[in-house]
């Protein structure tokens, strides 16, 4: 029981890391959702097939919070971290795959801009990349690991331009 400010400073500071994790998840959602929108303004139509893709993609986000909580609870151990690590994954994986499912069976807009498959998939080919070697810096240290996966969703929420980079 909290009975002062002292307290309940004391309190939050000792739930400072979970607050972290749970803002970096959010963050993971978020970049995967405004992926997944990206791709999906390029797309004329829908099939069978890749509205199964999407809920495949919707069992990755609804296993977020098994993950998060399990990274939250056990931060030091490198389980935790591989399964959370595996979550983004599946998202990044299901994303690729309704990509790729939407090119082969020409659901795609007529009228995209060339290079925008090429941008797609190199965009999360590159960002599957950078998790798994943070992943990876589990076997260094956990710390490390989060700060690193941390550092690459700050680099995709912000999405920086750089000069030789086509403009969107």
């Amino acid at each position: 029981m909290i009975h002062s400010e002292g307290e309940l400073l004391h309190a939050l500071t000792i739930i400072a890391p979970k607050i972290l994790i749970y803002m970096m998840t959010f963050l993971t959602l978020g970049i995967f959702w405004v992926g997944q929108q990206t791709q999906l303004n390029f797309i004329e139509r829908s099939h069978r097939s890749l509205t199964w893709i999407h809920l495949a993609f919707l069992f990755g986000v609804t296993l977020t919070p098994f993950s998060t909580m399990l990274l939250e609870d056990f931060a030091n151990f490198r389980v935790a971290l591989l399964v959370y690590w595996f979550n983004i994954f599946l998202l990044g994986m299901t994303l690729f795959l309704s990509w790729e499912c939407a090119e082969q069976l020409h659901l795609t807009k007529l009228d995209m801009p060339a290079e925008v498959p090429h941008g797609i998939r190199g965009r999360i080919l590159i960002a599957q990349t950078l998790y798994a070697f943070g992943a990876l810096l589990c076997l260094i240290s956990t710390k490390f690991s989060v700060a690193f996966i941390v550092i690459v969703q700050l680099y995709y929420a912000i999405a920086p331009r750089w000069p030789w980079s086509p403009r969107e």
